[in-house]
């Protein structure tokens, strides 16, 4: 019995990667039965005849997991946002970070096609940068057109198991083809009338960059909460996480509790205002959410 990583999963078989290369692999027959669904990150033991016949034999346990994409044991998002077409969204950005803060997966915040911008949206980009900095998150600009800025991105990447993640058409396979030319991955333009790209990523796929692993996944553009409690959002905010305490009652929701810190922060300038408005919109759909179920 041998053990290695998951680098793809496509058509029923599992791809597994250890020192000796990658071996074609099918899974357990009783993992269906025990509800286990190996997935793209797993560290898992296996056999192998050969590089085209072995059997995923047990799944290890995972740091984390995610359900959309569909992987595991993941230590960092790159957030791919572009400045243009389409157009930068702070409301779907601060979705991406609270489903990253709440898998307990470091963000970086990487901004792309920064050679589209002119003065006036330049202005706008540098100020929402200087916020989510101030809260702690790494900034990182791009465009496929400077070389500077990606070799920028590359430090990030190494010996890290990192997930490209973003609205479809913001740019993650032109910037892992920047990254890595030779990957030579699909690419398709924005469409005008949807303003947002197709979907060329089709499977999860673990590709090696930078002595680490970085995974091109799926384009989506919009998220839902599950898995995510209202009480406890506040918590995947770290600028509300730092004021829970000061709250006069325990459990404060910040939406219309008396003697709110969080609420008097925002008030006093010190909690952006769209940040808040974000987080009161989210709380209402995960509770909207859990009146359907």
């Amino acid at each position: 019995m041998a053990q290695g990583r998951i680098v793809k999963a496509l058509s029923g078989f599992y791809y597994v990667e250890n020192e000796d290369g990658i071996f074609q692999c099918r899974g357990r027959g009783n993992f269906r039965k025990r509800k286990i669904t190996p997935l793209v990150g797993d560290t898992v033991e296996f056999e192998a005849e050969n590089k085209t016949d072995g059997y995923v034999l047990e799944v290890m346990e995972r740091k984390n997991e995610l359900i959309r994409p569909p992987i595991a044991n993941v230590e960092q998002a790159i957030l791919v946002f572009s400045t243009e077409e389409p157009s930068f969204s702070s409301l779907l950005l601060d979705k991406f970070l609270v489903h990253v803060e709440a898998n307990d997966i470091e963000p970086v915040i990487c901004l792309s096609k920064i050679d589209l911008l002119d003065e006036v949206k330049e202005a706008e980009i540098q100020r929402a940068e200087k916020i989510y900095q101030k809260l702690g998150y790494e900034v990182v600009n791009t465009s496929i057109y400077l070389e500077e800025t990606i070799e920028t991105l590359r430090p990030y990447l190494k010996d890290r198991v990192s997930v490209f993640a973003g609205q479809s058409g913001v740019g993650k396979s032109s910037l892992l083809n920047a990254l890595r030319p030779e990957l030579n991955l699909e690419t398709k333009p924005i469409s005008k009338s949807l303003g947002r790209g197709k979907h060329t990523t089709r499977h999860v796929e673990l590709i090696p960059v930078e002595s680490g692993y970085v995974a091109d996944t799926p384009g989506f553009s919009s998220l839902d909460f599950h898995g995510i409690e209202a009480e406890e959002l506040s918590y995947c905010f770290p600028e509300m996480r730092s004021r829970v305490n000061d709250c006069k009652f325990r459990g404060c929701t910040h939406i219309n509790e008396p003697s709110c810190s969080v609420r008097e922060a925002v008030k006093e300038g010190e909690i952006a205002d769209f940040r808040y408005e974000h987080y009161s919109q989210f709380f209402e759909e995960i509770k909207s959410q859990k009146r359907r179920y």
